[in-house]
């Protein structure tokens, strides 16, 4: 299994039946979970003790590790604050795009690959 999960997310969006109905879902979900609120994205509340997301974050670039650092201390704050961040700072739908995702992806292929050719035999 995947250190970001599993996922039907390509079988639904592909389902003319499911698809509209599970995406509307999935935006109220998000809402619902209030991480925009508090200025995070999606991948800031990724679990980060799998080795794979572990090298992921070693392989930002410098500006989105800032950035996500940045982000991770207004949160902080606003949990001891007990309060959210105005509508202006909240994170909106269209900013909260998986930057982290590719790179897990990336790192797990490569683990998969590395995996592969240890146990390839000469023929």
């Amino acid at each position: 299994m995947s250190a970001l999960g599993l996922s039907f997310a390509k079988q639904i969006k592909a389902s003319r039946t499911f698809g509209p109905f599970i995406t509307k879902l999935a935006h109220r979900y998000a809402n619902l979970t209030g991480h925009r609120a508090h200025g995070l994205r999606y991948d800031d509340i990724l679990i980060e003790e799998s080795a794979a997301v572990q090298k992921a974050l070693g392989r930002l670039s410098e500006r989105e590790a800032y950035d996500r650092a940045y982000r991770l201390r207004v949160a902080s704050m606003c949990a001891i604050a007990h309060q959210e961040l105005p509508k202006a700072e909240q994170v909106k739908p269209e900013e909260d795009v998986r930057y982290l995702k590719p790179l897990v992806e990336e790192v797990e292929a490569e683990e998969a690959e590395r995996c592969a050719f240890d146990h390839a035999t000469r023929a």
